[in-house]
């Protein structure tokens, strides 16, 4: 699984998907695929005859599977993906792993406006459109909400808004630092070694580093190996594009570790604050580093910021 710089555009039926994918992607440069429209080639049939032959429940499966074959893609795309492919909860997982979401909400009136007559949308056969619009709206609020990195009200904006803030969105990255045992204890334990400056005084520095680059960036430390595993698995699911990790002592035996940093495609950067080649020949050693991407030690805390640029910029 790799975010990377995927644009995944979700809402109701009419919210604007289709011009918004298009435009961006004429802007971006970026190829734009629709998610109902690869189904359809796929099946050789209308969603509108699958819904009518198999039901919804069938359909929704089939939007699943599609999903789990694009995270395995290497390409960057820009997806639209169907109004109703929120509703399963694994459809919304697969989603935030695909990549950047972006929901583009609108009030009912205006699917409405967009839609009527349209015979093509099999929920919206009734006898009062609106209404079942409106109901379904409501119904899916909070999926939506839930695995959106964005959100735009796009009748209050125009495109060109609507563009802007979603290349905003785009550039940000969500990072995560992993700081392993008694990297809690920084400015107590070897001084000469790690420096005078605690703890606090890091997650400061990591703070303004966040704050500058407009990106957001996770700290989380711990003493014990299962619960660095257990965040290095979380990573997976929680949309991070990027690991930075000290793993203290951990670095020189723990495969458990080394394992887990495996199983996550997103680029890593392991991160030393002394320079562990010169040191004792046990901490020469390092079973997760050729798991990572990077390797960058003895530059201080500073080289928690290098760590940084180089998930951002590639450099």
């Amino acid at each position: 699984m790799k975010k990377g710089k995927n644009l995944v555009l979700i809402g109701f039926m009419g919210s604007g998907k289709t011009s918004v994918g298009l435009k961006l992607s004429y802007r971006l440069r970026i190829p734009v695929e629709d998610t109902d429209k690869l189904i359809e080639r796929r099946e050789g049939r209308s969603i509108s005859d699958i819904f009518a032959a198999e039901g919804e429940a069938f359909f929704r499966r089939l939007e699943t599977e599609l999903l789990r074959e694009l995270l395995e893609k290497d390409y960057i795309r820009i997806y639209s993906v169907g109004g109703g492919t929120v509703v399963c909860p694994e459809n919304r997982e697969l989603l935030g792993q695909l990549g950047k979401v972006v929901y583009l909400r609108v009030r009912p009136e205006t699917v409405y406006e967009r839609l009527k007559g349209d015979t093509t949308r099999p929920l919206l056969q009734c006898e009062d459109p609106l209404r079942r619009i409106t109901e379904l709206m409501e119904s899916r609020r909070e999926a939506y909400e839930s695995c959106a990195d964005l959100v735009l009200d796009t009748d209050d904006l125009d495109m060109e808004e609507i563009l802007k803030k979603i290349e905003e969105v785009r550039e940000k990255m969500k990072l995560l630092v992993i700081n392993g045992p008694n990297i809690n204890f920084l400015g107590i334990r070897e001084k000469s070694v790690y420096g005078t400056q605690d703890y606090e005084y890091l997650l400061g520095l990591i703070k303004r580093k966040a704050e500058d680059t407009g990106s957001e960036i996770d700290v989380f430390q711990s003493n014990h190996e299962g619960a660095i595993i257990d965040r290095i698995q979380e990573a997976y699911f929680d949309g991070t594009e990027g690991i930075v990790i000290n793993p203290g002592a951990f670095t020189h035996y723990s495969y458990a570790i080394r394992d887990a940093l495996a199983s996550i495609t997103v680029p890593k950067v392991e991160i030393h604050i002394s320079d562990i080649t010169k040191r004792e020949e046990f901490r020469r050693i390092s079973v997760t580093a050729p798991v990572c991407d990077r390797q960058i030690c003895g530059q201080g805390l500073d080289g928690y910021l290098q760590a940084i640029d180089f998930l951002l910029t590639g450099k």
